[in-house]
């Protein structure tokens, strides 16, 4: 536990046999629980996420959830978040199956939900100095691209690097949220911070540890990144604008 809170970590796998073995094993001991969701991987990263789990040190439980058929990245993510909330957790915690989460870093990220002063939190590698030689140029340029935007059509004028997938989220913001309405596949972090703009939800951003290693890869390209980012971006613009009116009418009325 962190502080009297239980912990949970999510893990999106697919196609990570080579890393989730050390991201499993590498998750700290204040983690109460360990949530795996293979996304319908090709190769046998469920069964190495599970040999890992035989032999971690830590106390934490790991649970392998592996899904018939892809869902996208935000797939993987709700259905581990739902399991995160049956577990009870109060804190819900996302890091990738491909290691670049440094998670020396998981102190910082819990936090601030822990004092109470945010109900999100998410990580941002922009505000650490090792971003400008550890983050490829062509990521560095994308992802300012897609936070600029990202910052109008959220609402939340104050964070940066919307793309950074290491987040932590108290339960109370799970529950707010409409996961069915959440966009599967990448985008759903920007997707993300709209319904929690429109929910009133408080946002962080803290410094993350960039980490690229030399076998590192991506499975983003510019079909999956810029064909669904500005429809998901118009989507989650409208619905935020929509709630902002319906609570104007509502206030109007009640007068």
């Amino acid at each position: 536990m962190f502080r009297g809170l239980r912990i949970v970590v999510v893990v999106p796998a697919f196609n990570e046999r080579n890393k989730i073995a050390a991201t499993v094993a590498t998750v700290p001991e204040l983690v109460d629980d360990v949530l795996v969701v293979d996304d319908a991987s090709h190769d046998d990263t469920a069964e190495q996420a599970t040999a890992a789990a035989a032999s971690r040190p830590s106390p934490a439980s790991v649970e392998v959830i592996r899904h018939p058929a892809n869902r996208g990245v935000g797939g993987a993510i709700t259905t581990g978040y739902r399991r995160a909330l049956a577990l009870g957790a109060d804190i819900a915690v996302v890091m990738a199956g491909d290691g670049q989460m440094d998670p020396g870093d998981l102190p910082a990220l819990l936090a601030p939900i822990a004092r109470g002063d945010a109900d999100y939190v998410k990580g941002n590698r922009f505000l650490h100095p090792e971003i400008w030689t550890a983050m490829p140029a062509t990521r560095i340029v994308g992802n300012a691209v897609l936070s600029a935007a990202t910052r109008v059509t959220s609402g939340y004028r104050h964070v940066f690097d919307s793309q950074c997938g290491y987040t932590a989220i108290h339960r109370r913001a799970l529950t707010t949220i409409d996961l069915d309405e959440l966009f599967p596949r990448y985008g759903y972090p920007n997707d993300l911070l709209s319904r929690l703009h429109v929910a009133n939800m408080r946002v962080v951003d803290v410094p993350v540890r960039p980490i690229y290693g030399a076998a590192w890869r991506s499975g983003i390209n510019l079909g999956t990144a810029f064909h669904p980012i500005p429809w998901v971006l118009l989507r989650s613009w409208g619905h935020r604008v929509a709630a902002q009116v319906r609570r104007r009418v509502q206030a109007r009325a009640a007068v």
